[in-house]
């Protein structure tokens, strides 16, 4: 589909479309940072604004999405409905462990669905981010000011906050400890921990100097986003040797690892070093694989074929010596490569939080054992051995599955499946798996990859194919999905 190229959405992303512009939510019009690419170059909303006034498509089905989003709206639940269902009567002690974006989808679910509850939300973190866009922060794309909220404004009225880390699990007392030695009972349990970013792997790895000496890594929180994006800054004005890394194993955003490095490429063109420079990226996995959806997996790889971006397999990050800027890889079989480079990004690997991991809540065996995954059923998220206890997002111990997407749509099954244990029923919902990824191919393009337990693609833009780049996907990535995750924080979709 050529760049541009405006379709009418369905399914799971006409919510979010809807819901953006029937709340007029989004202005067309208003304007982010422009970056410094030299008087030849356009600002992306220059780019933005000359498509959307010139393409008849586009504005005609925004017209459509306007004039029906009223209706549109209401049947997708984007808004509480008068007709909600009645409120479940209970005494039953709710304690949801994790106040991001699953903790506080599942808190404001369950404020309205359940009458008489007690509900505790245990977690210390006062500021709340939205993580989604860390990418474009690190890509010089956002100002970070707006992956920044706090956590006070989405928690529900009614709901008891314990500001304090949890420490421990004990699921068999039914109990959990925080990091001041308190000690919380509960009648049911959601884990919404997230999981750990295991940089101490990597020996000589300092998160503290992200944004020095070519160091970036856009997984360590806002502060590391914007401080990747002043290195890649840098690194783009005089060019050089850019190393991207990837570990094996389980991984929040998969697809954030491969946006970087198709970014830093665009971000060196845009500049005029490209041709000066080598873009070489270097993963853990086996040969030919960088992504777990083969189609998907098979499209980034020709792409950057065509880029002359080097790929590297089975070649594991295990030291970096950031005063000299040198990488080491090891191979499977233990031998080492030291690699110079000019820009380096660091993608940890990772596991469930200790908590989690150091608990009888964690997988004993199978793939998700040596991650120490929460084990839950991956359709209906309920812990296969405490039927007590449910998760949601990045802890669960399931195929797949660590975006806030998949958070969108498991929220209201995990929401529901829970109501009905409280009420003494069997969980009534289950989960596909769903995951989506807006994997950016270059400032103003991306694709809109959709996918579910099994790997099929599942794309709820029939019009859009999700392996080619699409203006609209890249749409949705800068502008439309901030208020919609702000709509899941609510628990209003």
């Amino acid at each position: 589909m050529p760049r541009g190229a405006a379709t009418r959405p369905s399914g799971f992303h006409v919510h979010i479309l809807v819901w953006v512009y029937g709340q007029n939510l989004i202005p067309i019009k208003s304007r982010s940072p422009r970056l410094d690419y030299g008087s030849s170059s356009q600002s992306i909303d220059e780019t933005e604004e000359k498509e959307m006034n010139g393409n008849q498509s586009w504005r005609a089905s925004r017209r459509r999405l306007l004039a029906g989003g009223a209706g549109l709206a209401a049947a997708a639940g984007m808004r509480p409905s008068a007709a909600r269902a009645a409120r479940l009567a209970t005494s039953a002690h709710i304690v949801i462990a994790g106040s991001g974006l699953g903790g506080l989808a599942i808190a404001n679910r369950l404020a309205r669905s359940l009458d008489g509850a007690r509900i505790t939300l245990v977690d210390a973190k006062k500021e709340h981010n939205y993580q989604p866009g860390y990418t474009l922060v690190a890509t010089g794309l956002w100002p970070v000011a707006k992956v920044r909220d706090t956590n006070a404004e989405f928690v529900p009225a009614g709901v008891e906050w314990v500001q304090e880390a949890v420490a421990a699990f004990d699921p068999v007392a039914k109990t959990l400890e925080t990091a001041g030695g308190r000690r919380i009972g509960y009648d049911f349990l959601v884990v919404a921990t997230g999981l750990h970013l295991d940089y101490a792997q990597i020996e000589g790895m300092d998160v503290a100097a992200i944004g020095r000496d070519g160091l970036a890594s856009v997984y360590a929180g806002p502060q590391a986003a914007q401080a990747t994006w002043a290195a890649m800054d840098a690194f783009r004005r005089e060019g050089g040797e850019a190393v991207m890394t990837l570990p094996a194993g389980a991984l929040k955003c998969a697809g954030a690892p491969l946006k970087m490095t198709f970014m830093v490429d665009d971000r060196l063109r845009r500049a005029g070093t490209r041709e000066r420079s080598a873009v070489r990226f270097h993963t853990a996995l086996p040969t030919d694989t960088v992504f777990g959806v083969k189609a998907v997996n098979d499209a980034v790889l020709e792409r950057w074929k065509g880029l002359g971006v080097e790929t590297n397999f089975l070649s594991k990050l295990v030291a970096v010596d950031i005063g000299a800027r040198r990488a080491t890889f090891a191979s499977p079989e233990g031998e080492r490569t030291q690699v110079p480079y000019d820009f380096l990004h660091v993608v940890p690997p990772m596991r469930a939080v200790d908590a989690v991991k150091n608990s009888d809540l964690a997988w004993k065996d199978g793939p998700f054992a040596a991650g120490g995954w929460l084990e839950v059923d991956k359709a209906t998220l309920r812990h296969r051995r405490f039927p007590e206890v449910f998760g949601i997002g990045d802890i669960n111990g399931t195929p797949r599955g660590k975006t806030a997407a998949t958070v969108k749509k498991s929220a209201p099954v995990v929401a529901a499946n829970l109501v009905d244990a409280i009420a003494g029923r069997e969980p009534s919902q289950q989960f596909d798996g769903y995951t989506s990824c807006p994997l950016l191919l270059r400032e103003g393009s991306a694709m809109l990859i959709e996918f579910d337990y099994e790997g099929r693609l599942t794309p709820s833009l029939p019009m859009i194919d999700p392996l080619q780049e699409s203006w609209a996907a890249w749409l949705m990535k800068y502008r439309l999905l901030k208020p919609a995750y702000v709509a899941v924080l609510r628990g209003n979709v």
